[in-house]
């Protein structure tokens, strides 16, 4: 039997254009697209006294998952006191981390086979996020 070697290929992620903004939101969540949204929000102020609304990055995932993270220089710091996770993330991890939260959240209320799709693929993609570990420790 020919064993197989199988490339990994790597996940990335692009910025959404301003033009698809609007529908970036109902193309990954579907229906549940205003509640998925507005946990994103709650989860980034749940997550951070840093957190005071404003601007947010879009990203698409090759693999077909995406995030948000806000528009933000410097870091978050992130208090999660149900695994006592205590860490200061950069926007683009700190947005993973809601993101993944945010999309948790979701699945449970919904039970939505896309939506626990959409959990896995952006899991698949923090994992070689060059802030995997903090990501992971802070979603543990």
């Amino acid at each position: 039997m020919n064993e197989v070697n199988a490339v990994a290929v790597a996940v990335t992620s692009s910025v959404v254009p301003d033009r698809q903004r609007e529908g970036f939101f109902p193309r990954h969540l579907g229906r549940y697209f205003l509640q998925g949204e507005g946990m994103m929000f709650d989860w980034a102020r749940r997550l951070s006294v840093d957190y005071n609304g404003g601007s947010w990055t879009f990203f698409d995932l090759s693999n077909g998952g995406f995030f948000a993270a806000p528009d933000h220089h410097g870091n978050f710091h992130v208090e999660w006191n149900l695994n006592s996770f205590i860490g200061d993330l950069p926007a683009e991890s700190f947005g993973i981390v809601v993101t993944l939260f945010a999309l948790c959240h979701l699945a449970e209320l919904t039970s939505d086979d896309a939506i626990i799709e959409r959990f896995h693929l952006l899991r698949e993609f923090a994992l070689t996020h060059k802030d995997a570990a903090q990501i992971f420790r802070a979603i543990d």
